[in-house]
């Protein structure tokens, strides 16, 4: 069990390595040739430049400017300045949201560790317990400051009951008051969102068979015939995982015929040469540019009859259909009722945004949707319980006495006071880390095998397997193991009658090892998100072996986007851990709030500088986040009862009955009055919106801007150097026969009809924001731009 030594090293650690990533940061941020890692974000928008481009040689590299290094902290108050209403129109509403979680935090334990470091802290030490039961129990000084200490049947158990009741209040409180603030914030930004193709259009799944139709036809012939007054049109989805692939294929080729250009550009009297062999590494000698061109254009003819067979073969015609409507009022009617009397066809739903679809998993039909999910669930429920053994192992590390008990023969190793402070104060928590850090991945994989259409969905879904694993084995797994291991001697020595006091008494306990954990993972690694240093170290990297063009060099840069799978599961555990151990070992609160301060000053400078999100789901997740923060409540309060179940107080326990049912039901009134502003779309304010823009522009050609804004893959340009002729039919689009551009031609595609000018590549938010009018008592009123990628990006149907 490790002490307030212990505990002191681990704090010593974690705080010097805090301290050191983030002078280290601080000094990386300022050298020019480090200037694209710290700050992507900038250069997407477009209003940043290179500092490179100007100065001497060792100029470009290091930051000659003295000055600069006596205010290289200034990055701190810099993050700050930015208001909400800058920040939703500059990174979008989730990463505005995703802040105020740990605002919340704040709110919600910065009185509560005041009153329980006030009250309890003496209401626990002057028990004095403990001290009768030293030979039974593997005990630490920090166990003196929990309710383990307060006498059984004591009178002072009221005090727990009666905070336990307040802080519940007071979380309750908050909650209500930021559902309603955030869904205020949602409803209001859809309404202030300029017209946009999701919301038009509805994604439809299982589209049934009919004999002697194309899916096409059917798609045309149901909608006219039950959406006759607001069906516009649709847009068939290809099944085109090789064509992807090829385009994948060529664009590497161009990358090199670029990087040859540039180098005969700069060297007019060198042309360049590269070999036919494997790699480039032997063979006939020949001319880059020529050879680079040529087997472009063999690429071009091969992509040109894969696109061709494609478009003749009705089996590349999956059964989804993105099908667009004359106003929002139209598309929201559809996307929200059933459309047959048969529950498992014609499935509607609102449609992602474009960037956001996940086009791999669109054709997966409505009963492989069920057999997946029910795998997955089951493979999900084996893994958690399969992470179970290594959990075990970590906690037995977080007792080196009780393992020296075990394993005798391993005290000599560990005798030394430095070296058990360390292993009992620092590793346990480390060593976890490590064993959680790529089970994200892993979860993702399941959730993209359950099928889900979006991006945003799969990181929803996959946080919600991560907090699921996070709170039986981080949390769950952690007491129970370790009680195991501590109270194995003395579960063997007593009587069965006292075994429920040892547990009761042994839970609050493991806070050391939380303790050790949350400085681990809250401290040491927040400050070492904010460093980047893998990203710092692999775009050297590639700047060096592998960048050869700007095109490169962007990519290179990776920003990165809020990493919501990981992210929000963490965050979700710091609120369970807060909430559990306030009344039961309340020492832990201000690890917690360091947490929740170091953590909203890191994560609002990384959305403001670097991070750069694939998607925009408009606070889509919020829900999720309130439902998790009000299981942590039940769970404080179950664990709270029998604890106090164990210590005879049955005069007191009978209080904490009710405590549950109050806030089970105050999560079911949330339910009602906040959930459907994150599910569905109101009628009113889509009939509101549509009679504005009809107001507006009389004579806006919607057709025409809906007309290729989900149109797959095979139909975008190679590259931005093909053109595509489309044609648009009354109810579909169909695609003509493409038409080769020259090479060198930097023109981008060409159709026949009119759409909106294509934004730059990376220029998803535009960069000077408008003037708000802010009110303190509601929502901030935004204005939210945002643009698609070139669609040549949605190739994720990796075979």
């Amino acid at each position: 069990m490790a002490t307030l030594s212990d505990i002191g090293v681990s704090a010593l650690i974690n705080i010097l390595s805090a301290i050191a990533f983030l002078l280290a940061f601080a000094f990386l941020r300022i050298q020019p040739v480090n200037d694209r890692v710290y700050f992507p974000k900038w250069y997407i928008n477009g209003s940043r430049t290179s500092p490179r481009g100007s100065g001497n040689f060792v100029g470009k590299f290091v930051n000659l400017n003295f000055k600069t290094y006596l205010t290289f902290l200034n990055w701190m108050p810099q993050a700050m300045k930015m208001s909400e209403s800058e920040i939703i129109n500059h990174a979008g509403l989730d990463s505005a949201v995703f802040l105020r979680i740990y605002i919340l935090g704040l709110k919600i334990f910065v009185p509560v560790a005041v009153l329980a470091l006030l009250i309890l802290i003496p209401v626990n030490v002057s028990s004095g317990t403990l001290f009768f039961l030293r030979k039974e129990l593997v005990l630490s000084d920090i166990d003196k400051l929990s309710i383990s200490n307060v006498r059984p049947k004591s009178i002072r158990f009221f005090f727990h009951i009666g905070l336990e009741y307040l802080f519940t209040l007071w979380t309750c409180y908050m909650l209500y008051k930021e559902y309603d603030y955030v869904a205020s914030m949602r409803l209001q930004f859809l309404a202030s969102q300029r017209r946009r193709a999701e919301q038009f259009t509805v994604v439809v799944r299982s589209i049934p068979h009919v004999s002697g139709r194309s899916v096409s036809d059917t798609v045309d012939h149901f909608f006219q015939k039950n959406h006759p007054n607001n069906y516009l049109c649709h847009q068939a989805v290809y099944n085109a995982n090789k064509f992807a692939k090829l385009a994948r294929k060529r664009d590497r080729l161009q990358n090199w015929l670029d990087y040859n250009l540039l180098k005969f550009e700069r060297h007019p009297d060198k042309k360049p040469t590269t070999r036919k062999g494997f790699l480039g590494l032997w063979g006939e000698s020949v001319d880059s540019i020529e050879y680079y061109k040529q087997q472009i254009k063999q690429f071009d003819k091969i992509m040109t009859l894969e696109q061709q067979k494609i478009l003749k073969d009705p089996k590349s015609i999956l059964p989804v259909a993105f099908v667009s409507f004359d106003s929002r009022w139209g598309a929201a009617v559809c996307a929200q009722t059933q459309q047959s009397k048969n529950p498992t066809l014609w499935l509607t739903n609102w449609a992602p945004e474009p960037r956001d679809v996940y086009w791999r998993n669109l054709a997966i039909p409505f009963v492989s949707l069920s057999i997946r999910k029910l795998v997955i669930t089951l493979s999900v429920f084996a893994l958690v319980f399969f992470y179970m053994i290594p959990i075990a192992f970590v906690q037995s590390l977080a007792n080196l006495e009780g393992l020296e008990r075990v394993a005798p023969f391993l005290r000599p190793v560990i005798e030394l006071k430095f070296i058990k402070s360390f292993l009992q104060g620092f590793l346990p928590g480390l060593a976890l880390k490590i064993f959680l850090y790529i089970l994200p991945t892993v979860l993702m994989i399941m959730s993209k095998i359950e099928g889900h259409i979006a991006l945003s969905i799969l990181e929803r879904k996959t946080a919600a397997k991560y907090y699921y694993f996070m709170l039986v084995n981080v949390f769950l797994g952690s007491i129970v193991t370790g009680t195991a291991f501590q109270q194995l001697h003395a579960f063997l020595h007593q009587s069965p009658t006292q075994i429920p006091r040892t547990i009761g008494v042994s839970i609050p306990t493991k806070a050391t090892f939380f303790i050790t954990y949350i400085m681990v993972d809250g401290w040491a690694a927040v400050a070492g998100e904010i460093l980047r240093l893998k990203p710092l170290v692999i775009f050297h990297l590639k700047n060096i072996f592998l960048v050869k063009t700007e095109r490169d060099r962007v990519k290179a840069m990776d920003p990165g986007s809020v990493d919501f799978p990981e992210t929000l599961p963490s965050l979700q555990l710091y609120f369970l851990l807060g909430i559990v151990y306030a009344v039961v070992t309340p020492i832990l609160l201000p690890f917690i709030l360091v947490f929740f301060a170091l953590a909203y000053l890191v994560y609002r400078h990384q959305i403001i500088n670097v991070y750069n999100q694939h998607y925009e789901s408009a606070a889509a997740f919020w829900p999720q986040v309130h439902s998790r923060i009000i299981a942590s409540l039940v769970i404080s309060q179950l664990l709270l009862m029998g604890l106090l179940s164990t210590k005879k107080a049955a005069n007191s326990t009978p209080f904490l009955v009710v405590l549950p049912i109050l806030t089970l039901s105050f999560h079911k009134y949330c339910k009602y009055r906040f959930e459907p502003a994150f599910r569905e779309y109101p009628l009113e304010e889509a009939m509101a919106k549509d009679t504005m823009e009809r107001t507006a522009e009389p004579d806006l050609n919607l057709k025409s801007y809906l007309a290729d804004a989900y149109l797959h893959p095979i139909f975008r340009s190679f590259e931005e150097q093909e053109l595509v002729e489309v044609r648009i039919d009354k109810h579909q689009t169909h695609a003509a026969t493409p038409i080769t551009s020259e090479l060198s031609s930097p023109s981008p595609p060409h159709y026949v009809h009119q759409t909106p000018p294509s934004p730059p590549q990376y220029a998803h938010y535009q960069s000077s924001p408008p003037q708000y009018v802010y009110n303190s008592n509601s929502p901030p009123s935004y204005e939210y731009h945002s643009t698609y990628p070139p669609h040549y990006a949605y190739y994720n149907e990796e075979p």
